[in-house]
């Protein structure tokens, strides 16, 4: 054996083997730290899979299914609206709280299947939430939110924000940043995507499900016409991470402002949050309905 080929079973062989091992995620024992001592290595080890909720209603997979998806939770509470003498109302109560009353009535009237991303207070992250709907095969996407409107106390009433790579207004980009920053803001360390792959799922979502998302809104609007307050604008679009979901249907909606004392009192009191589900119940049975029609 000449040189060359012994230095290459010498080294190669033992690299091969140590590379192999770690590659398989194996331990390699170590002597010189003691008999015992061992290094284990593991590359790409496997993620967490997502918890998927609960799916209500018809145990028929031919049922449409709806996700509806209450926004914050755990230790990210939202928008925070107060009263003069110091009560707090927070976003994620308000929005679970609506959340499971349209569930609630959704399923009273038969017919639909729901899930939500969340059931109680804990914290969904921004890419889990249209990615449960993806993995549970949802016909339709509904995000329940409730926003903020600072120091304004006259801001008030609902709108409805479709998927859009450019945002509607000045508002509603100011609305997309803070809601797309909340993982972020709240200790939530996810491994983003480029921008390029932003802008691709943008458009595949405005290509294959925009329309349908847009007809939804519009139901929404028409439903809770007489219903609802809505703002001045209630029809809005930005580029929300939340509505991703390239092949689900999404809309958000923003139920109010927590900051206004009139909406606030809607959103607070089982009464009002009833009209609100009725409004979205009924939204939803026409946009189902219609698809279903021959």
């Amino acid at each position: 054996m000449n040189v060359r080929k012994f230095l290459l079973v010498i080294i190669g062989v033992p690299t091969l083997l140590v590379v192999g091992a770690i590659a398989m995620g194996a331990m390699i024992p170590v002597p010189e730290l003691g008999r015992d001592y061992v290094l284990r290595f593991l590359l790409d080890p496997e993620t967490e899979p997502l918890q998927l909720p609960t799916i209500e209603g018809p145990d028929d997979p031919n049922r449409p299914l709806i996700v509806i998806d209450a926004g914050h939770g755990g230790r990210d509470p939202g928008s925070i609206g107060r009263e003069e003498g110091g009560r707090e109302f927070l976003e994620k109560d308000i929005v679970l709280a609506l959340s499971l009353a349209l569930r609630d009535q959704l399923l009273e009237q038969g017919g639909i299947r729901v899930a939500l991303t969340r059931d109680d207070d804990t914290i969904v992250t921004l890419a889990e939430r249209p990615e449960i709907a993806r993995q549970l095969g949802a016909d339709l996407f509904l995000s329940i939110h409730a926003d903020s409107a600072g120091e304004r106390s006259d801001v008030t009433g609902a709108s409805i924000y479709t998927l859009s790579a450019e945002a509607s207004s000045e508002a509603a980009a100011r609305f997309a940043e803070r809601e797309n920053a909340a993982d972020e803001l709240n200790g939530i360390m996810v491994d983003g995507q480029s921008e390029e792959v932003n802008a691709i799922l943008v458009e595949l979502s405005q290509q294959r499900t925009q329309d349908d998302a847009t007809e939804f809104a519009s139901l929404i609007e028409r439903e809770g016409e007489t219903a609802i307050r809505f703002h001045p604008q209630p029809r809005r679009s930005a580029e929300l991470a939340v509505l991703r979901a390239p092949d689900v249907p999404g809309v958000l909606f923003e139920s109010g402002f927590v900051t206004n004392q009139a909406d606030r009192a809607r959103l607070a009191t089982p009464e009002g949050r009833e009209e609100y589900a009725k409004v979205l119940a009924q939204a939803i049975r026409v946009y189902f309905a219609r698809r279903a029609e021959p």
